[in-house]
């Protein structure tokens, strides 16, 4: 193995800064480009007499001019109405499983599964990025009413470990390297089609681990904002949908609550595990490191609004630009795309179902056993 060339190393700095981004039109450096990592990225370089700016740099200033020139309906107000129109779903859901006949009661279960994915999935994930709202206090309230009220986790252990762990150390080995997705003693069909299932059971438990350690004053806010969440939609079931008993209510949340966990946690999977990946001491700098270890999946009609876009097939732009709303990565995707292609960068993409053959012939090496580590060889 040949060593990653110095000219795409990034800095030794472990605060987790993690370079620049575009947010509302402006270019967020981190630590005023005051680390050694950031001087690199920052300042511009002579060349031959001629100024020659960082690849990332470079993109950002692209990205940053279509983001200047978008309107508040195309940076936040698209994904806001479609988070609002699945709170809208949800009073007619309740009536509708009031129904005694078959088809109504189903189509119930399908629109409050529906709403609960866009909310605790696409909702959160744009919460947990600060992506909702300008306002660092309306940010923070977006983030504990998504996370822990309708997605069941705790909002600080959610933004620690996907803001800080995972974006800033994307496929680092023992970092940001997906393997939280890991479950290694379950066999393949069972990880992959009946386990997920669990999700709803499992993430108000992880939730509670995750609360050690913290103030007594945390704790109990979380808990009660989780339990406000689990406990409105039971009471709701029992009173306004009029279930007989506890154990019906509480299956009508475990199967609308689960409906889409399958490729829930196959997206978070797909896009990153067997990609290559890197040591702590050895990373490239932003952009390699994010073109290498993220994948795009294709347009789906289905996903790209339950999920969000930036899930699906903006995972590159979202990963190289996480501050950007969903509808803002898709705006975005052409610029990232082409520059990447003609700067003869990867842009990776596959299919769903090509990921999913993948995974299910190899899960023993990508899911069972430790990733090998990756060292870049340079541009050609």
């Amino acid at each position: 193995m040949q060593n990653v060339p110095e000219e795409w190393r990034r800095g030794r700095d472990e605060s987790g800064g993690d370079g620049t981004y575009v947010k509302d039109g402006k270019t967020l450096v981190d630590s005023e480009c005051s680390s050694e990592e950031m001087k690199g990225e920052c300042k511009k370089r002579k060349n031959g007499g001629e100024e020659v700016e960082s690849l990332m740099m470079e993109l950002t200033r692209l990205v940053q001019k279509t983001v200047r020139e978008s309107s508040w309906w195309e940076r936040r107000g698209l994904d806001c109405s479609i988070l609002a129109a699945a709170f809208l779903c949800l009073p007619p859901a309740f009536l509708l499983l009031a129904s005694t006949h078959l088809l109504w009661f189903s189509v119930g279960v399908l629109l409050m599964g529906v709403a609960h994915a866009i909310l605790t999935i696409k909702g959160t994930h744009l919460a947990s990025h600060g992506a909702l709202s300008e306002s660092q206090a309306w940010g923070k309230f977006w983030a504990v009413f998504f996370i822990e009220i309708c997605g069941s986790f705790s909002a600080r252990a959610g933004v620690q470990g996907h803001i800080k762990m995972h974006h800033a150390h994307t496929n680092v080995i023992g970092l940001g390297d997906s393997s939280v997705w890991k479950v290694p003693f379950l066999p393949r069909i069972v990880y992959l089609f009946i386990a997920p299932l669990a999700v709803p059971i499992i993430t108000p438990l992880v939730a509670l681990g995750y609360l050690k350690g913290h103030s007594l004053a945390h704790v109990v806010q979380t808990v009660l904002m989780v339990t406000l969440g689990l406990y409105s939609q039971y009471w709701l079931l029992i009173n306004v949908s009029g279930f007989n008993s506890p154990v019906s209510a509480l299956l009508c949340m475990l199967i609308c609550r689960a409906m889409f966990s399958v490729p829930y946690i196959h997206v978070n999977i797909f896009q990153h595990i067997g990609l290559p990946m890197f040591s702590p001491t050895s990373r490239p700098k932003r952009i390699y490191q994010m073109t290498h270890g993220v994948l795009n999946l294709p347009r789906n009609p289905v996903l790209d609004w339950l999920f969000g876009h930036s899930l699906i097939n903006c995972h590159v732009e979202h990963h190289l630009f996480p501050f950007l709303s969903d509808n803002m990565c898709l705006k975005v995707k052409p610029i990232v795309s082409k520059y990447l292609t003609e700067k003869q960068l990867p842009y990776q993409e596959d299919s769903y179902l090509s990921r999913l053959r993948i995974f299910f012939h190899k899960y023993q090496d990508l899911m069972v056993f430790a990733p090998p580590i990756t060292e870049l060889v340079g541009v050609q």
